[in-house]
């Protein structure tokens, strides 16, 4: 305002009290901190706000938003291993853009609810929509050329590269498209075969085990079958493992039972007739009318070696068909969740809810928000919403011996012990071990969808554990959204050794880059761990690498060297060079 100068000019010229003076925040801040500040009472914890509800009007949107920011994650790691000169600097600024801008709370249509089919309303959300959508897209075409450098033309090159693009050891189960390779047989780089299987659905799955942090293994797929083996069950409705046994109930297709063996226990609560994954649908606004889903047919979908599986479907109120699958896999202990929900287009209020009811005695729920553990209740501010919250990865129940984390792979907002959307606004969180995945509304009453019609997918993950471990959790969410990634290469091509070591792997690398000077690395450290930590960087190739702490350009600020300490939950960005 050019005219603020002369106007405080005058109102010091005129008056005695009080005096004007034009300040920076930074000098209004100090100001009165200096005179106040030894009498405002201090307050921490989460402000846990209140606009979120809003991203469910339009789950499936969502729900390829939250996958393009994870996959942009990982294509730049695979730049900075593989091709860092040649980093599309532009590229991924316009592609995170978009995450970002769809991510914005909401898209501008005030009439979106009172006039849903105007052109006003459709030409604005063809708008936010497509910051979804090109983001999706984009992410996918720039993972695809941070591997152009390796890739294989052969048409007979049968190796593929493993690569883990995160900064500890991973073994996982590796997807291939039905059109990758022919055969079903693969091995490792010593000619061992390894766990695998053609699925119903003509991918291929393969157990790729031990893939080294920010680096890769390869492995040969050949004609044959995989190795044969018995340790995984599948019969009505009951998958079993040596360490799992889950059973689904038959008249709701919620698990009932997931019974795990080290500590001889069923971690589901089925009280009140409920299970885990059980569907909600609530007509109108009142949690008390929530009706679960109708009779479901369950059947088997995969039946081993490497990955067993059981299909509940049904056809509940709100949707055309719900398919549930439920696997479990050889050589891992997690239960893998797809629910496939076809919604039908209706625009009296409504909301989707799955239920996670699990019995641990004195469980404790945690969750992982950006930068942070909370528990609801114990770590929010004064005022903070407790009707729903949103999670970035997971959630976690557990006592002092042990419980279960959930990944939220694809539906971000939770409810803690029932179905409070909607409820007046709740002031305290009563002790519970019972949460609700909150996947679909159309609640608002302006700048949110009226309707969601057509197929979205909602994964989870279910990891039974011992102590509840931070950096543990924070590892299964993010494995369970950024893949293990493989390409074909060609036969002779070398394995990728660890671009980069942590110690200790609590520490997580959550992003890792070439800077735009093209001279170093960007990496994003997180003290994940919830614990002071000395941490130690290793990398491979030259031998004098320098670490420095990144000031806001990406360039040199306090010189660490390879050795540090990090904070309980802190960020710390580094240059690499």
């Amino acid at each position: 305002d050019r005219g603020l100068c002369d106007y405080v000019r005058k109102w010091n010229d005129k008056y005695a009290y009080p005096r004007l003076h034009i300040a920076t925040t930074s000098e209004a801040m100090h100001a009165f901190e200096e005179r106040h500040g030894k009498e405002i009472p201090a307050f921490a914890g989460d402000f846990t706000p209140y606009w979120e509800d809003g991203a469910a009007s339009s789950a499936l949107e969502t729900a390829i938003n939250r996958e393009a920011a994870e996959r942009l994650s990982q294509g730049e790691a695979l730049w900075a291993m593989l091709d860092p000169t040649n980093f599309p600097d532009e590229d991924y600024y316009q592609a995170w853009r978009n995450v970002i801008l769809y991510d914005e709370h909401t898209w501008g249509a005030h009439t979106s609810i009172s006039q849903p089919d105007t052109e006003f309303t459709l030409g604005q959300w063809r708008i936010k929509q497509a910051f979804a959508l090109d983001a999706d897209q984009q992410s996918k075409d720039l993972l695809d050329a941070s591997m152009k450098t390796i890739q294989s033309d052969e048409q007979d090159s049968n190796t593929l590269m493993v690569f883990n693009t995160n900064s500890w050891p991973r073994s996982d189960v590796v997807f291939l498209s039905d059109d990758d390779l022919e055969g079903d047989r693969v091995l490792d780089s010593d000619g061992n075969p390894v766990p695998s299987q053609r699925l119903t659905t003509g991918e291929l799955a393969f157990l790729a085990e031990d893939v080294p942090p920010f680096g890769s293994k390869n492995y040969r797929v050949t004609e044959g079958k995989g190795p044969t083996d018995e340790s995984l069950e599948v019969e009505g409705n009951q998958l079993i493992s040596p360490d799992l046994k889950v059973v689904l109930d038959e008249q709701s297709g919620a698990l009932t039972t997931v019974f795990w063996e080290p500590i001889q226990r069923n971690l589901a609560d089925g009280k009140d007739g409920m299970g885990l994954n059980e569907y909600f649908y609530v007509s109108g606004s009142d949690p008390q009318n929530a009706v679960r889903t109708d009779a479901v047919t369950i059947r088997v979908k995969e039946n081993g070696p490497l990955v067993v599986s059981l299909v509940a479907e049904s056809h509940p109120q709100g949707c055309y068909h719900l398919n549930r699958e439920i696997r479990i896999f050889q050589g891992l202990d997690r239960i893998d969740i797809i629910d496939e929900l076809d919604k039908r287009k209706i625009r009296e209020k409504e909301g989707v809810h799955f239920a996670f009811p699990f019995d641990i005695p004195d469980g404790q729920i945690r969750l992982d928000i950006g930068w942070g553990v909370i528990r609801p209740d114990h770590d929010q501010l004064p005022g903070a919403c407790k009707n729903w919250f949103t999670v970035q990865r997971w959630v976690d129940v557990s006592n002092q011996d042990y419980g279960v984390t959930v990944a939220t792979v694809d539906a971000p907002l939770v409810e803690v012990g029932a179905i409070t959307a909607e409820t007046p606004w709740i002031e305290h969180l009563g002790p519970t071990q019972t949460f609700y995945s909150y996947v679909m509304n159309n609640y608002w009453f302006t700048n949110y969808k009226a309707d969601q019609e057509g197929p979205t997918i909602f994964r989870y993950a279910i990891q039974p554990h011992l102590m509840f471990d931070s950096a543990d959790a924070n590892q299964f969410g993010m494995e369970r959204s950024q893949p293990l990634i493989a390409v074909r290469v060609p036969d002779d091509a070398p394995e990728a050794p660890s671009f980069m070591r942590v110690n200790p792997t609590s520490t997580i690398v959550s992003s890792l880059k070439p800077t735009q000077d093209r001279k170093a690395w960007e990496a994003r450290l997180y003290g994940a761990s919830g614990m002071p930590e000395k941490v130690d960087l290793s990398f491979s190739g030259k031998k004098d690498w320098k670490v420095y702490r990144s000031d806001l350009n990406g360039g040199r600020s306090e010189r660490l060297g390879n050795t540090f300490e990090i904070l309980p939950y802190e960020m710390v960005t580094l240059r690499i060079e």
